[in-house]
C-alpha cells in the first residue's frame, strides 16, 4: 500500500507514517514485551474469523478423530501432507502402546525423529549401525531423540496404556520395521547371514 510523504524523520514519527495515523495512537502503547497475560475472552470463531489471503487452508487437523492403525499391541494416528496439506515442513505419529507391548524395532529413512511421551511409562533403545546402543527408561513429560536412520524401540515397561508422539521435520512420514526390512530381502541371504531356520524365516511379515 502507498502512502503519502511525510517530512518527519526518526523512528517513532516514521511508525506514525506507516500506519497513517496521529502520533498519539501509540500513546499507550507497552514499554515491555506481553508475551502472557490476561485477556477477553474471545467470541465464536465466526465473528472473529480473517480470510486467508492465500485461499482457504485449515490450520487444524483432528488427529484422535482420524481412524488409527491398530496391532494387537496398540494404535498409531499419522499427520502429514498427505492427510494435513498444510503441514509440508512436519509429520507426526500418535502412538499407543498397550502395557506390556512393544513398538516393534524400526527406523525412518527421511529425518531424525523428536519423541514426547504423554503418558505412562517405557523404556526406548537406539542403536548404530557399530553396534552402539543405548537404553532409556522414559516416562510422562519426557523428551526423547533418534538419530537419523538410528535403529530403535519402544516398550511399555507400566501398568497403563502408553502415549506418545513421533516428530520429524518432514513433509511425509515413513518407517521400515527390522522384520519388514528382512522379509523383503531374499530368504537365502537371510537365512546364510543369521543361520535362521525355518521357524524365524516363516515369522517374517512383509507388511508391518
Amino acid at each position: 500500500m502507498l502512502v503519502p510523504p511525510v517530512t518527519d524523520a526518526g523512528t517513532v514519527p516514521n511508525l506514525r507514517f506507516s500506519f497513517c495515523v496521529p502520533l498519539s495512537a501509540f500513546d499507550n502503547i507497552p514499554k515491555q514485551e506481553k508475551y502472557i497475560y490476561q485477556g477477553d475472552i474471545p467470541g465464536s470463531l465466526e465473528s472473529v474469523s480473517i480470510p486467508d489471503p492465500f485461499g482457504t487452508r485449515n490450520f487444524t487437523h483432528n488427529l484422535l478423530g482420524q481412524e488409527p492403525i491398530k496391532s494387537p499391541g496398540g494404535s498409531v494416528r499419522i499427520a502429514d501432507s498427505t492427510n494435513f496439506p498444510v503441514s509440508e515442513k512436519i509429520s507426526v505419529a500418535l502412538v499407543e502402546i498397550l502395557p506390556g507391548a512393544l513398538r516393534e524395532l524400526h527406523w525412518h529413512p527421511n529425518n531424525d525423529e523428536w519423541l514426547y511421551f504423554l503418558s505412562g511409562q517405557g523404556r526406548m533403545t537406539g542403536f548404530a549401525a557399530d553396534g552402539t546402543a543405548s537404553t532409556f527408561d522414559v516416562r510422562a513429560g519426557d523428551v526423547g531423540y533418534i538419530p537419523f536412520c538410528y535403529g530403535h524401540y519402544v516398550q511399555n515397561t507400566g501398568k497403563e496404556t502408553l502415549w506418545y508422539l513421533e516428530v520429524f521435520k518432514s513433509s511425509k512420514y515413513a518407517d521400515i520395521s527390522l522384520t519388514q526390512w528382512m522379509a523383503l530381502t531374499p530368504k537365502q541371504i537371510v537365512s546364510s547371514n543369521l543361520n535362521a531356520g525355518p521357524e524365524l524365516m516363516d515369522a517374517l511379515r512383509k507388511e508391518k
